[in-house]
């Protein structure tokens, strides 16, 4: 399945039913954007009027309508990220159900095609992996990029100059960005594939732990920590079967 398949199914199956606490996640998030950018725009008349004129006219009212807007941030960001660990944890439980229903009821044939760390990776780290989507990317999404068109807005309307340098530079951050998201991709996809390998690894050696002290092997397990810890961490145990591979 391709990604666009993924999500789609995603979002049929599972997180289409919790549209209403995802809308209101987009509120509030429409709330931290509007914060964000209202403190932007008080920080000037702040500068101009309080430090530089002396008007004591807005000594308090600019410093509260800077609280307000934080206080505001504050609880609204709260409130959103709330909602939306909500929803991935009841997406993360019926996916979880479903995939052990699944094994469940799957032929023995294919169960064995694929040794069992395997299947508790999928389980544990590529739901994980959903979740933290739905609870943090999606909701930094709305939130950064409704925060980046009101602080936008408040530097046209202050400096349009300046906001034209800015916005020159935006496609070549866009450009690092988009080459840092195909590694991120890349190393999330490796990660799985290592997470794999690692409870592979840790359910065969808590399997067959009488059989490494009968055949006293375990020096040779230890040679394979050692070489697995040159490679980094128990996070990089593939590198340590490359290695092997090798030899």
């Amino acid at each position: 399945m391709t990604n666009i398949q993924i999500l789609k199914r995603l979002y049929k199956d599972y997180t289409k039913k919790y549209l209403n606490k995802i809308f209101l996640a987009v509120f509030f998030s429409i709330l931290v954007a509007s914060s964000t950018s209202a403190t932007a725009w008080l920080l000037d008349p702040a500068i101009d009027k309080i430090f530089l004129n002396k008007d004591q006219s807005l000594l308090i009212l600019i410093p509260l309508l800077i609280i307000i807007a934080f206080t505001t941030k504050g609880i609204s960001l709260y409130v959103a990220k709330v909602l939306m660990i909500n929803v991935a944890e009841e997406v993360k439980k019926e996916i979880q159900i479903n995939m052990l229903s699944s094994f469940i009821k799957a032929d023995t044939e294919y169960i064995e095609n694929k040794h069992t760390g395997k299947y508790i990776s999928n389980l544990n780290f590529d739901v994980s992996q959903i979740t933290m989507m739905l609870s943090n990317s999606f909701l930094s999404l709305f939130k950064d990029g409704l925060t980046l068109i009101g602080l936008l807005t408040v530097m046209f309307v202050q400096n349009w100059r300046l906001s034209l340098i800015a916005i020159i530079m935006i496609p070549l951050a866009s450009i690092t960005a988009k080459r840092l998201g195909k590694r991120m991709s890349k190393v999330a996809t490796e990660a799985q594939e290592r997470s794999g390998d690692l409870n592979k690894y840790l359910i065969d050696l808590f399997k067959n732990h009488k059989i490494i002290k009968i055949f006293q092997r375990e020096r040779f397990e230890n040679l394979k920590i050692t070489r697995n810890n040159k490679c980094g961490s128990w996070s990089r145990f593939i590198c340590w079967k490359k290695n092997s591979s090798n030899h």
